[in-house]
């Protein structure tokens, strides 16, 4: 099945209701713009799971700060540490000293063309995020990649690696169209934040529970027309 990341995450209550769609992972922007969250903010947001929840806790890091990647871990129960900013092998490697579990390394896009870094990238991080590349903004921009184009370099990317990395999608994903990425690209992952918005940060219970129905949706069609590919 692919797996879902509902991401931007600023109040408990749209926490709880991620947790009741089943989705598997949500995460909390340490990185600048709108949705940005304190450590302390944070902590309070990932308080409203269960300890023994299955979802996982994902922070989002601009910089290459590792003083300040550390303290985050240290002090917040966080899963996956993704990585925006400084994302090469170095960093990941950081990222893991720091204490995290599970490392994303973010590629961003421009066009159909997938950046060359993102080879190594494949071999270093436990995912790596494809998003739509915009001057002055890490993510969260609402702006869609072109799926088909990427597909071929994808694959090519992916095989130069010599390593099945796990691939999660974003960059505009809504409850409308991400039925058409699934199909194209085949994510482990889909990651939405400001496609299940109302507003910067609030998020819409709707559009919540639209997204993880498209998903189900694209997955039960591509279990139809694919019937050999694991699911």
């Amino acid at each position: 099945m692919t797996q879902i990341k509902l991401c931007g995450m600023m109040r408990p209550a749209d926490v709880l209701f991620a947790a009741s769609l089943g989705v598997n992972y949500v995460g909390c922007v340490f990185a600048g713009g709108p949705r940005r969250r304190t450590i302390p903010e944070a902590g309070l947001l990932f308080a409203a799971l269960d300890s023994g929840s299955p979802i996982a806790r994902v922070g989002v890091f601009g910089g290459d700060d590792p003083e300040a990647l550390r303290d985050a871990v240290a002090r917040v129960p966080l899963d996956v540490v993704q990585l925006h900013g400084g994302g090469d092998a170095t960093s990941v490697e950081r990222a893991r000293r720091a204490g995290s579990r599970e490392v994303w390394a973010v590629v961003h896009c421009a066009g159909g063309q997938l950046p060359s870094t993102a080879i190594p990238l494949w071999r270093s991080a436990d995912a790596v995020l494809l998003d739509a590349q915009m001057p002055g903004q890490l993510g969260g921009t609402g702006r869609t990649l072109p799926w088909q184009a990427l597909a071929g370099p994808v694959e090519a990317s992916r095989s130069a690696a010599a390593r099945p990395g796990r691939l999660v999608l974003a960059g505009g994903l809504t409850p409308d169209n991400v039925g058409e990425a699934i199909r194209l690209l085949r994510p482990d992952v889909v990651d939405t934040s400001s496609g299940i918005e109302s507003a910067p940060g609030i998020k819409d219970h709707g559009r919540m529970t639209a997204f993880v129905q498209a998903v189900a949706a694209a997955d039960r069609l591509a279990a139809v027309s694919h019937p050999t590919r694991s699911l």
